[in-house]
């Protein structure tokens, strides 16, 4: 997977939009980012999930997936090892951290497409 990748599934959610917060891009859905790109350091991305997937993803692929380290991590943002992560596992998680920040009704058309 490369940052180019990561930026083009996570825009391809609906009202996915990217912006830059500390000096990162980061993908919003109605203001409230979901993701970002380039944290701690190039070729690593980061998803706002919940612990429960945040625990799930590290499990099932530990080269891929990392907590961030700190608070944000054990709330759930977990860093994206890009170079070892294939495109369909990016893309589940991209898309369980966009559903954890979209309103809910927006979130629901993922449901309906």
């Amino acid at each position: 997977m490369t940052a180019d990748g990561f930026r083009r599934l996570a825009l391809s959610l609906p009202e996915a939009s990217e912006a830059s917060h500390m000096d990162h891009p980061d993908f919003r859905v109605r203001g409230k980012i979901f993701a970002t790109l380039d944290h701690p350091a190039a070729g690593w991305g980061m998803v706002k999930l919940t612990l429960s997937q945040q625990t799930l993803f590290a499990l099932a692929d530990p080269d891929v997936f990392v907590p961030v380290s700190g608070g944000w991590g054990r709330r759930g943002a977990t860093s994206v090892r890009l170079r070892a992560a294939k495109a369909d596992t990016v893309r589940r998680a991209l898309e369980a951290a966009w559903r954890n920040t979209a309103p809910r009704r927006l979130a629901q058309q993922l449901d309906v497409e």
